[in-house]
């Protein structure tokens, strides 16, 4: 990899989208069976983002040339 500020642009905004997506899914769910567990939404956001950049360091589709 020759550009490490595109590898961190990219995997950044890929990973800022799964924190959102991850933080709908648990709101969405806990506000389903009645309580938001706001602990439990950061925690399982924060840890799809931490994934999701180590995803990342297998390789991004929209870097490959």
């Amino acid at each position: 990899m020759r550009d490490w500020g595109k590898w961190f642009k990219a995997a950044g905004v890929r990973a800022i989208k799964t924190v959102a997506q991850t933080a709908v899914a648990t709101i969405g769910t806990s506000a389903a069976m009645g309580d938001v567990n706001w602990k439990l939404v950061l925690s399982s956001s924060v840890l799809a983002g931490i994934l999701s950049l180590l995803t990342s360091v297998a390789g991004l589709p929209e870097l490959e040339e």
